[in-house]
């Protein structure tokens, strides 16, 4: 099969299309024929093996553990190992793996879930790890309550455009900050008010949000607070500073010490992949209450530039990989 493979840890030139040997799921994996794959900030990290701490955790000291990139996958069930119950070749599914940018790739059974009916392959694969995170960015660290001010940082992005939704879902009053070019987008996904940052410091307007998401932002904790109500919850998702040895774990760390000594929450998120969240999310995307937004689709010879291109900020929304 052909995949997207990497030998060491870099740009996006560290990548290559190569014929590879096909995959065999083992007794508790599923074996997908891939159709769609999605692009996210993590896979930038595993390719370039950045923040250090990544490599320690288990990726890979030196190279790659894991040759081929891409973790969001959608496709067709090929074959299934002896202990799989729930799927049998012929269901399409989506969720996460290692290795998504392939033609076939192996997934555990609890990471995958039917997709919904009402979204293409493409779709389906744009949901997996954004939408994830942003459902438990918001329900679970920021426990969302309805009539509550939210604010999304970030509300363009991959992430971000889930949280928006979500938050409305829940029944928030949702702020959403992005730049000039991303602001009809940010509206048209039900944004109640939109921030331009570029031209508006939210944090100087005197407005106190509820509940603030921080997507992969590098804003210091004390102008976030600024904007935050005296109860307030602030939930760092992600961050793009902070140095090669941590990233934006810095950040989350000095967050959970001061909440120590203040009124106000400040959380980081460490999203958890599971099957029964993407059973919820399905459950809303076919009752028609959140969407996939889609920047642009990509050839799997094209994901090393696509990679690239979500994480220099560029994406409204997400980019996918179609195979």
């Amino acid at each position: 099969m052909k995949a997207i493979i990497q030998d060491v840890y870099g740009s996006a030139d560290a990548l290559e299309l190569r014929d590879v040997d096909k995959p065999v799921a083992g007794e508790d994996e599923v074996l997908v024929r891939v159709r769609a794959a999605g692009v996210d900030q993590g896979v930038w990290h595993l390719m370039a093996g950045l923040p250090y701490l990544a490599r320690i955790i288990g990726y890979g000291l030196k190279n790659p553990k894991d040759g081929i990139r891409g973790r969001a996958v959608a496709g067709h069930v090929e074959a299934v190992g002896r202990n799989v119950v729930g799927f049998r070749p012929g269901d399409e599914v989506f969720g996460t793996c290692e290795g998504s940018f392939a033609e076939y790739v192996c997934a555990k059974e609890k990471l995958l879930a039917r997709k919904p009916r009402n979204l293409s392959f493409e779709q389906a694969a744009a949901v997996p790890i954004s939408a994830n995170t942003a459902l438990q960015g918001l329900r679970d660290s920021g426990q969302v309550q309805p009539g509550q001010e939210v604010l999304v940082i970030g509300a363009a992005g991959g992430v971000g455009t889930y949280a928006v939704q979500l938050a409305k879902a829940f029944g928030a009053h949702v702020t959403g900050v992005c730049s000039t070019a991303k602001l009809e987008l940010v509206s048209s996904i039900g944004a109640d008010h939109v921030i331009d940052y570029t031209r508006e410091d939210f944090a100087a307007a005197g407005k106190r949000y509820d509940l603030m998401l921080d997507i992969a932002g590098n804003r210091p904790l004390s102008v976030l607070r600024r904007a935050l109500a005296p109860k307030g919850t602030l939930v760092v998702v992600g961050g793009e500073a902070g140095g090669r040895w941590a990233g934006g774990l810095d950040r989350v760390l000095r967050a959970a010490v001061l909440s120590l000594f203040v009124g106000q929450k400040l959380r980081g998120l460490a999203s958890v992949e599971r099957q029964e969240d993407l059973e919820f999310l399905t459950t809303l995307i076919e009752e028609g209450k959140i969407r996939p937004v889609i920047d642009k689709t990509v050839t799997l010879a094209e994901a090393p530039a696509a990679i690239e291109y979500v994480h220099e900020g560029r994406a409204r929304g997400k980019v996918v990989v179609t195979i």
